[in-house]
């Protein structure tokens, strides 16, 4: 199989989404040395959870798949391009590239804006629509000096 193949597997993971009233239309692929370890359609929906995007939900398959949380030397093809959440999980999964088919333009059309989230992030925490308020940080830190001494930690 090629590029044009995963992307197509994506591309119906998407389309059978729709079909089925499963939810929104995306889907993701994942490969690793030319093997699919993880695909699914976005979840959203059916699972009352808001991070089960198509990638998400795939990441989580292809970890569980191998046994890791490492999905480094892996490719993930996209049946759009990640929002700000999937792309972060896509980094801290080091998944090695990102193919997409329909662009954050494409998905704004149809009522998938993710604009208004890379603006929030861009303003100081007091202006965010969503309030953020630091507390009890010197009691937290305790967990994390913790950590930072703990000699059989595992690094991800």
């Amino acid at each position: 199989m090629n590029h044009e193949d995963y992307m197509r597997m994506a591309i119906a993971l998407s389309e059978q989404n729709v079909a089925e009233g499963l939810g929104g239309p995306f889907g993701a692929v994942i490969v690793k040395d030319g093997k699919v370890i993880g695909a699914s359609g976005n979840k959203v929906v059916p699972t009352n959870d808001p991070t089960a995007h198509a990638e998400v939900s795939a990441i989580r398959l292809a970890c569980s798949e191998l046994g890791n949380f490492s999905l480094e030397g892996s490719v993930i093809y996209t049946s759009c391009e990640p929002c700000p959440m999937c792309l972060a999980a896509i980094y801290w999964a080091r998944i090695d590239k990102i193919y997409y088919a329909n662009n954050k333009a494409d998905a704004a059309a149809i009522g998938f804006d993710d604009q208004f989230i890379y603006e929030e992030l861009e303003r100081p925490k007091s202006e965010r629509k969503v309030p953020v308020v630091e507390m009890l940080r010197d009691e937290a830190l305790g967990a994390f000096k913790a950590w930072e001494a703990h000699e059989g930690k595992t690094h991800y």
